[in-house]
């Protein structure tokens, strides 16, 4: 939290968003409709002031219930309101009349056929309140966040993903290149993981450089020094969306589908500007697929050897459901939209600041 705040305070708007209960809401999305019938209860609940994990153990406690029999698709912030469900054995049914616990509600029950996986979730939406918003900064972040509705945004990791000092990607690397050990199984797994997603975040970074070059140069100025044909710049300066693609791309139909490579640039640019697909990037390891040609040649320099599986992910999201809504009298701008599995708030939150 303290990385955001203090990346939110060398940016263009100075607004103050403190991630508590009251300014940050997050609403689990689940992937499917429940069947209402099983050996599984599903119980939709709001918590606040507390991890998954610490909600889990509540349940566990209370329900008669071992913890690792109860379900969930996702880890939700401490420092906010969330709502997400979990399941539970139908056979812990009886002990929830008894439920009582100052930080959760139990919003609703149903049942269900399977325990809810990790993963099993559509998405997250978001209510976010900033505080201390002039009413020309409000019109800054109307325009930003029109932006982000017109184009989407990058897919970065947020810096939730790289610990309290923001420096877990490190030990990955040092335990990759075999100069740390660490024998807590899902520590290792943990660090290498903040590894993987900080050379995407890396690669991410390098394309939209790349992208803003190609914007701001003629083709026959800036191919050289991108070490890319002529031909294909002047291809990539023509397309409408601020993050240019590139032969050999692999991209995937948005929100779901396969993915597949880039051959005719200006097509899948053209369906990247109208949301039908995004470009993906890599979080390396084994068993994933590398893109081709020019763009591998980026993707490269972020190619590591690491023993994890590795995958593709969206480089790029289109949030939904964007809304905005400035209180002049209080100085409050309320946002809320919708996020993908996998995305992050507060990434939103700096793209529209910054």
């Amino acid at each position: 939290m303290e990385n955001l705040q203090r990346y939110l305070s060398h940016s263009k708007i100075d607004v103050l968003f403190k991630q508590t209960k009251d300014d940050f809401v997050v609403t689990e999305v689940p992937l499917y409709e429940f069947s209402g019938e099983g050996e599984h209860l599903i119980i939709k609940f709001r918590k606040k002031d507390l991890t998954t994990w610490d909600a889990v153990q509540i349940f566990s406690e209370q329900l008669g219930c071992k913890a690792r029999d109860i379900g969930y698709a996702g880890l939700k912030d401490k420092n906010a309101m969330t709502i997400q469900h979990i399941s539970i054995p139908k056979s812990c049914e009886e002990n929830l009349e008894k439920f009582n616990h100052d930080n959760i509600k139990i919003l609703e029950t149903t049942k269900h056929n399977n325990k809810i996986r990790v993963g099993h979730l559509k998405g997250n939406s978001f209510f976010i309140r900033l505080k201390r918003v002039t009413p020309l900064d409000a019109k800054k972040i109307e325009e930003a966040v029109s932006k982000i509705a017109q184009f989407g945004m990058p897919n970065y990791f947020g810096f939730q993903r790289f610990g309290i000092e923001g420096d877990n990607y490190k030990k990955g690397e040092a335990i990759i290149k075999g100069e740390l050990k660490e024998r807590d199984r899902k520590l290792k797994q943990m660090y290498v993981n903040a590894y993987q997603s900080h050379l995407f975040n890396s690669w991410l970074s390098k394309r939209i450089e790349l992208s803003k070059l190609v914007d701001a140069f003629e083709a026959n100025e800036i191919y050289k020094k991108l070490n890319l044909p002529l031909d294909m710049v002047k291809s990539m300066k023509k397309q409408t969306h601020p993050f240019k693609l590139m032969l050999g791309d692999l991209m995937s139909h948005y929100p779901y589908g396969k993915i597949f490579y880039v051959e005719d640039m200006e097509a899948e640019a053209n369906k990247f500007f109208e949301q039908d697909r995004v470009p993906t990037g890599l979080l390396c390891g084994k068993r994933v697929k590398k893109s081709e040609g020019s763009a591998y040649e980026i993707e490269k320099e972020f190619d590591e050897k690491i023993f994890e599986d590795g995958a593709r992910r969206f480089a790029w999201i289109f949030p939904s459901e964007v809304e905005s809504n400035y209180k002049e009298d209080k100085n409050w701008m309320e946002l809320s939209f919708y996020l993908p599995k996998g995305s992050y708030a507060t990434e939103f939150i700096s793209e529209v600041i910054h």
